[in-house]
């Protein structure tokens, strides 16, 4: 947890590594060189796995934001403006989000550093991550809100602007559960009496675990990921694994956009690998919806569209789901040509993810 002096450290730390970035484009133009950024290739093929952090982070291929060409120098101009941005947003203990970053640009003097659209900023920041070491958290840059909560026996502590406050995961929050905050490394575990982490993809799945008591029972911790998962989100689930010593397994639908879900959770996403040890759970496992579970309990399911199966044969070459477990799930979702929710097992009975699934599955996996 952070106090008061660690966040004053991290600040300073943050805007001494962005001073000392744009340092270097103004020694490079003193030194007659052409400036330049050299940041590693964000794409699939440039993924390779650290056995020693046991996550997919980025290997050695890298790509040159250069002022040798007019688009280089508007994209190393766009980084200057943003950096005195950054470092100026810093000095004032201020924040901002990636939303408000892409229209504050439009009121730069120099019309050709201001962003065409929020991808544009969004990957800028990005790459001052990678560069700086820095993450956008201590930029003070945040996403807009999540609105992913957790609810479960967790006790902790949070930092807000009027304070501390102590807040108990199940007994002072509503049905809506605990609001993660942006930056989860400011909160403060207090105390537990959970079991593991059960991360789960839709609100309706979620909704229906906490209305049928699956969190007092079991004493789990339900994180709902609110689809694909913010970092705070990822992040939170990190340490709650980490320095809770909780077990965590991720339950979402049986399709090939969601193993994506699973997989950002425990090994971490591609535009976010230089965070992968940050972010990433990779002890995290894959509780369902298997596409054996599709057969087994002849749920009901739609046909796999053209993007399915591109998705799920890009996934078999993926280095993330290089396992026996996933190839066997995969090719079999290929064979049979389906897909399906986690709210299709209701066609079973609304307690029956509570009553059986899930107390199958996890015991299966050793978690129960």
């Amino acid at each position: 947890m952070s106090t008061e002096s660690d966040s004053d450290v991290k600040d300073e730390l943050a805007r001494k590594r962005l001073i000392e970035l744009a340092s270097e484009f103004y020694d490079q133009f003193a030194e007659g060189t052409v400036p330049e950024m050299e940041i590693p290739t964000r794409t699939k093929s440039n993924i390779v796995f650290d056995e020693k952090k046991d996550v997919w982070v980025y290997g050695d291929r890298t790509s040159t934001r250069s002022a040798n060409s007019v688009r280089g120098a508007q994209k190393l101009l766009k980084a200057i403006y943003t950096i005195e941005f950054l470092a100026e947003q810093l000095d004032q203990d201020r924040s901002s989000t990636l939303r408000e970053l892409y229209y504050l640009s439009e009121s730069w003097d120099e019309e050709r550093a201001q962003f065409n659209d929020q991808d544009e900023s969004n990957q800028l920041v990005e790459d001052l991550e990678i560069v700086s070491e820095v993450t956008r958290e201590d930029f003070h840059m945040r996403p807009e809100e999540s609105g992913a909560t957790i609810m479960g026996p967790l006790f902790l502590r949070e930092q807000t602007r009027r304070g501390e406050r102590d807040i108990h995961c199940q007994e002072d929050v509503g049905e809506g559960g605990y609001q993660i905050p942006n930056n989860p490394d400011t909160i403060e575990f207090l105390d537990h009496d959970a079991d593991f982490v059960l991360c789960v993809e839709t609100g309706g799945m979620r909704d229906r675990l906490v209305e049928n008591g699956f969190d007092e029972e079991y004493n789990v911790i339900v994180v709902h990921l609110k689809g694909q998962p913010a970092r705070a989100t990822r992040r939170i689930t990190r340490r709650l694994h980490d320095e809770l010593e909780l077990p965590v397994v991720v339950f979402c639908d049986g399709d090939p956009w969601s193993y994506r879900i699973y997989a950002s959770v425990s090994y971490g996403s591609i535009k976010s690998a230089h965070l992968s040890e940050y972010l990433a759970t990779p002890a995290a496992e894959y509780v369902g919806i298997q596409p054996v579970d599709i057969v087994n309990y002849d749920l009901p399911t739609d046909p796999l569209s053209d993007s399915d199966i591109n998705a799920l044969e890009s996934e078999l070459d993926d280095p993330r789901f290089q396992s026996d477990y996933w190839r066997e799930q995969i090719e079999l979702q290929l064979d049979i040509g389906k897909k399906a929710e986690q709210q299709a097992l209701a066609s079973r009975g609304l307690d029956f993810v509570t009553d059986t699934y899930l107390p199958e599955r996890l015991g299966e996996m050793g978690v129960l």
